[in-house]
């Protein structure tokens, strides 16, 4: 079949959009390529429409497990065999999904970039028949991008065991020094890079400082019909607003990272399905949700860049129909997110003073420790050293990044605990059941009254001490509770581990890149001063402004965003003053008329487009017209 046959039998449209079909014959033709498309432009047809046209498995690398299944899941749909393979599946599923790889018929394998490091993947691959390499949200291998990965960097040595198969790398928003260190990091070969217009023509942008923003936010959820997606930075929040707008008569939901898989697939489907109009969510919603006529996207919190913007924002108007991206921020609000990056990248007396603790911590001597790993809980490690949680989870972030640690997966996803019951039904049960009762009396008092409104990231450790009882005994109490539906219990699958990737330093001496760590930090402010400026800006169009900071030549004002809009309605005020002056002006010479020279000069010091505007509406209108000297007189007819 043609890649347009393929086209039509899979996705029933019998024409590619601009620019997909030269993508797809590039990858056909075997050649590296870079793709730059906005959220919502068809970046996913232009890998894999090619792979049905040749021979093999396409391996599609993708940092989301929620990308990977929504993808899957959309190509079995259509009777393509695709299969994914992401964290907490059983080894032996696993095995078979490589199998089918090799001997059967499978096409698409989704794997994140951490897996592509497994010796299991490493020796299957090697019997695969691997016809394209798709990476998919590609900036994640750049230091310049948003959400920078350090597993991307190994995907160009994966790339040695499949050496003749292309490479097709993909995003929807990257700067010129990401593109180009895309290319460098996948090591592509001169790569064809095709880069689609940043420009939304149907998407109107706005940004508003208000300081009512649940009001606003009600006020446009009402004029905007359809469905919507509100953007907040907390999980608190997302559950708040959600209630808040059920109040107002909204059909509404939450969702963030920290509810159950089973959760937050039912939450999507309603939504997708339109049985819930809006949801309140942290940016864990959307990458890869394939909902195209969502009509507003409003975010109530700054994000961290505009690359995060840009493609939270971009969830809107899929369809090509008109929709609103909406920015709702205070003064405050800047000022926040200037302080909450500068926290984010801890001095480096921070960082030898987590290491020096860490060290003591494992009791590792100096020279000793290389690739030892040790058990390790953070809030028992703060504890024990007196230092501050926040400051020390962001240190141990940078050591890793210093490639002086490596703490692993489960140190990042702690336990957390939710109350299921309210407090009447707690009360009740309490009564009911006096054994538990002192154990919920200290998980109350310390963790509080947000364990009814959303997860809390628990420390069976800190429990254990504090109710003076054996670790394992309070596992045994919050599973107990867990199975009487009284709490939500997501234990630790494994104890986090620590692993030291050097042998261990003196803290004074530990080598660490200051000029590297200044480097990020001046380079996450400068993406946040860009993200404020944009917010901020009340004259330029947002559309040219977001071109421009995506390396793009600003093209046509878009005429639709909040301040392209507030020119007009003042040009339009400006032009009816003028108008009203040249019907005095030329009515007061009304025998022979005004030359167009002596109109130029009598205006000179007016707005010579708006002069020229409205003189040409008021001909077209024929409140005015040219006599047979040429001059311009009052149409009295």
């Amino acid at each position: 079949m043609t890649v347009r046959q393929i086209l039509q039998q899979f996705w029933g449209y019998s024409t590619f959009r601009p620019m997909q079909e030269d993508v797809v014959n590039t990858v056909l033709a075997r050649q590296d390529a870079l793709v730059l498309m906005p959220t919502g432009g068809g970046k996913s047809i232009c890998f894999q429409v090619p792979t049905l046209a040749m021979k093999g498995v396409c391996i599609v690398v993708t940092p989301l497990i929620a990308l990977m299944k929504d993808q899957v899941e959309q190509l079995r749909r259509r009777g393509i065999p695709a299969a994914a393979i992401y964290s907490g599946m059983h080894y032996r599923e696993i095995d078979t999904i490589l199998d089918n790889c090799i001997y059967g018929n499978t096409k698409f394998l989704y794997v994140s970039p951490e897996r592509l490091r497994t010796e299991l993947v490493i020796e299957r691959v090697k019997q695969m028949v691997v016809c394209l390499l798709a990476v998919d949200e590609a900036h994640c291998i750049s230091a310049w991008g948003y959400d920078f990965r350090p597993p991307y960097l190994q995907i160009a040595e994966f790339r040695e065991l499949i050496p003749d198969t292309p490479i097709i790398a993909l995003t929807a928003s990257a700067t010129p020094d990401v593109q180009t260190d895309i290319q460098q990091k996948l090591a592509l070969r001169e790569p064809q890079v095709f880069r689609q217009t940043f420009a939304r023509p149907n998407l109107s942008y706005s940004a508003m400082l208000e300081e009512h923003k649940e009001a606003r936010m009600l006020r446009i959820l009402q004029n905007v019909a359809g469905c919507a997606i509100i953007y907040v930075r907390s999980r608190k929040q997302t559950q708040q607003i959600a209630q808040w707008l059920v109040r107002q008569g909204v059909s509404a939901d939450f969702y963030h990272a920290g509810l159950t898989t089973q959760q937050r697939t039912d939450k999507q489907d309603a939504w997708i399905q339109d049985r819930t109009r809006v949801m309140v969510a942290t940016n864990a919603f959307g990458m890869g949700i394939d909902k195209p006529d969502v009509r507003v996207v409003i975010h109530l919190d700054v994000p961290d860049s505009l690359e995060a913007y840009y493609q939270e924002a971009g969830r809107a108007g899929r369809d090509g129909q008109k929709a609103y991206a909406v920015m709702l921020y205070t003064n405050g609000d800047l000022e926040n997110l200037r302080y909450r990056t500068e926290q984010l990248y801890q001095p480096v007396d921070m960082l030898r003073r987590v290491y020096q603790a860490l060290a003591n911590y494992t009791a590792v001597p100096v020279g000793g420790g290389e690739f030892n790993s040790y058990d390790f809980d953070l809030s028992t490690f703060t504890n024990s050293f007196n230092l501050p949680p926040q400051e020390t989870h962001y240190a141990s972030k940078q050591l890793q990044l210093e490639g002086l640690i490596q703490l692993s997966e489960n140190y990042f996803h702690p336990s957390r605990l939710a109350m299921v019951l309210d407090n009447r039904q707690l009360y009740e049960f309490q009564v009911m059941n006096p054994k538990f009762d002192p154990f919920l009396k200290l998980l109350l008092r310390m963790y509080g009254g947000e364990l009814f409104t959303d997860f809390i990231t628990i420390s069976e450790s800190a429990l254990a001490r504090a109710f003076m009882i054996n670790q394992s005994e309070i596992v045994a109490l919050l599973e107990q509770l867990h199975q009487r539906n009284v709490v939500i219990y997501e234990k630790q699958k494994d104890k986090p581990q620590l692993t030291f990737l050097t042998p261990r330093y003196d803290a004074p001496t530990l080598p660490i890149n200051v000029q590297e760590l200044n480097r990020r930090k001046e380079l996450a402010m400068r993406k946040v001063q860009a993200a404020i400026i944009y917010t901020e800006h009340t004259t330029q169009c947002r559309t040219r402004l977001l071109q421009a900071y995506f390396g793009e030549k600003p093209g046509e004002s878009c005429g639709i965003c909040d301040n392209c809009i507030k020119k007009k309605k003042q040009l339009d005020g400006a032009a009816s003053a003028v108008r009203e002056q040249i019907r005095t002006y030329v009515a007061l010479a009304n025998g022979p008329g005004v030359s167009p020279k002596q109109l130029s000069h009598h205006f000179a010091q007016t707005d010579a487009d708006t002069l020229a505007q409205t003189v040409k509406q008021m001909l077209a209108e024929e409140e005015i017209r040219y006599n047979k000297t040429g001059n311009l007189t009052l149409n009295l007819d």
